[in-house]
């Protein structure tokens, strides 16, 4: 992976955690908790969509696919709060 890619991916997972977190009404996680429940999320997001069978290309595909797989996260993070 070169350092573009890097950046981009770094780029989408903190917009993509940003979203999760306005969507899920969550407080603001900070940049690097925003970077990691994207990038979690894109991970997430992935899983579910090749599940599905439903393909998700170019930056916005990625964008939606990463906040897919956050909201997911967030919420299974709130559901292990209330056990």
């Amino acid at each position: 992976m070169d350092i573009n890619n890097l950046l981009w991916f770094i780029i989408i997972g903190f917009v993509a955690g940003w979203i999760a977190t306005r969507l899920m009404r969550k407080s603001n996680i900070g940049l690097v908790g925003n970077i990691v429940v994207g990038i979690l999320g894109a991970v997430i997001g992935g899983t579910i969509f090749k599940f599905l069978r439903i393909s998700a290309s170019g930056l916005l595909g990625s964008l939606a696919m990463a906040v897919v797989g956050a909201v997911v996260l967030l919420y299974l993070i709130t559901l292990a709060k209330k056990i």
